[in-house]
């Protein structure tokens, strides 16, 4: 496997919708799929989406890390992918997250996300796969779907004055 190069806020693949990876079960999307979750895990990140990795298609990893998990709303899951993606609100209800982002290293900020959403897609195997996310993994599966469509979560936010470094963010806590 191989550590991929994140692209960075600026370069021009992350402001551009992605293509639907047309066979799942390429060898070349099997190779870019482990090459990405290697480069997630290597990097601290709990989400990467392909264009994240100069490759402008419709397929992010994730994972759930035991720390990170908030119960029965958003259980540990190990390193997965959702190919192909879909999703949508369940609701109305919507909550601030703070959010950082692998192409924006050092910085995080307060983005309104749904609480609860649906999605679909396929897994590695090519094996539809549909299901409810709330709690960490919906705002994980909404931040990379984003990514999917060229958008940052700046570009989400409603109050810029609520983004700064990550070492200020996590001494002052909570929004007012």
């Amino acid at each position: 496997m191989t550590l991929l190069k994140i692209a960075r806020m600026g370069h021009p693949v992350l402001l551009q919708p992605a293509q639907a990876v047309p066979d799942p079960l390429a060898p070349s999307i099997r190779t870019l799929v482990a090459d990405m979750i290697e480069t997630m895990l290597d990097a601290g990140g709990v989400g990467l989406a392909a264009p994240q990795v100069h490759q402008s298609l419709r397929l992010f990893v994730y994972h759930i890390p035991t720390s990170r998990s908030s119960g029965p709303k958003s259980p540990p899951c190990p390193p997965s992918v959702l190919i192909n993606p879909s999703l949508e609100p369940v609701d109305d209800q919507m909550v601030d997250r703070m959010e950082g982002c692998l192409s924006i290293p050092g910085l995080r900020g307060w983005v309104p996300r749904y609480e609860r959403i649906a999605y679909s897609g396929v897994n590695e195997q090519g094996d539809e796969i549909r299901g409810i996310a709330s709690g960490f993994l919906a705002n994980v599966f909404q931040h990379e779907y984003d990514h999917l469509n060229g958008i940052l979560y700046p570009m989400r936010m409603t109050d810029l004055g609520r983004m700064g470094f990550d070492t200020e963010m996590a001494r002052y806590g909570e929004p007012a």
